[in-house]
């Protein structure tokens, strides 16, 4: 019973709970899912596009990734209003970074600062945390490949793999099952489009409901964020036996 202690996000419960905070998280998991998996070569991100109707205009860029700099990318899980300006404020810090040092901002710097946003709007009054979940891939020459999540609290962690949105218990303690710390880059596509498919609610997996992305190095040893096409999606799909569940049951 929250009693009108969730009427304010800056006033704790009796038990100490902030409870705007977590009807934010909640919020969340109402979102098409997100999967971030690191591997010893690469992170992979994959998102779940929610199609609320058939006449609704495909668009023709990324709805759940985003590049955020040369080295780092994000996956979105929750309100998207609230990630453009979330992604467009790390957009700016990773760019003073650069300009001010002649180097990439270090991954967990970028996320740190990030958080420090949001954390900033769960103290203040008047203002409402951001009904927003990011996955964070990104590499830098301190720490390599790195995948990071953070919620609307601010707070932050580093994971070798993470789910966020709609059935991320699920999908987590399949990651658990599944994961090895070895995995591969090609492992990780297929492992995380197996659990997407387990995991989300629509019956067949499409291209046109999912996105897939990837953070990587090029034999030149340059960090490169490559988006994957709706063919090359369709092929790793019907390659990895996930798209069509439900003729394997008839």
């Amino acid at each position: 019973m929250s009693r009108r202690y969730d009427s304010r996000t800056t006033i704790f419960s009796p038990e100490g709970r902030l409870y705007q905070v977590e009807y934010a998280m909640e919020a969340i998991g109402n979102a098409g899912s997100a999967i971030g998996i690191l591997s010893k070569d690469g992170v992979v991100l994959v998102g779940e596009k929610k199609v609320t109707s058939k006449l609704l205009q495909t668009s023709t860029s990324t709805e759940k990734m985003y590049k955020i700099d040369d080295h780092v990318a994000c996956a979105v899980a929750g309100i998207m209003s609230d990630a453009n300006i979330l992604i467009n404020t790390a957009r700016v810090q990773a760019q003073r970074y650069t300009f001010a040092y002649q180097e990439p901002m270090p991954v967990e710097q970028l996320v740190q600062s990030l958080c420090d946003t949001k954390q900033g709007y769960t103290q203040f009054g008047g203002l409402r945390p951001f009904g927003v979940s990011f996955l964070f891939a990104g590499w830098d020459k301190n720490y390599g490949f790195q995948l990071y999540m953070s919620d609307p609290s601010g707070n932050y962690g580093g994971w070798k793999s993470a789910a966020v949105g709609a059935n991320n218990q699920a999908a987590q303690s399949m990651l658990k099952q599944d994961y090895k710390d070895d995995i591969t880059r090609e492992e990780a596509v297929q492992l995380a489009l197996k659990v997407l498919s387990k995991t989300m609610d629509s019956t067949s997996l499409t291209s046109d409901k999912l996105e897939l992305a990837e953070v990587f190095l090029t034999p030149g040893g340059k960090v490169k964020y490559q988006v994957c096409s709706p063919d090359s999606l369709s092929k790793l799909l019907v390659k990895y036996g996930v798209t069509q569940p439900a003729a394997e049951s008839s």
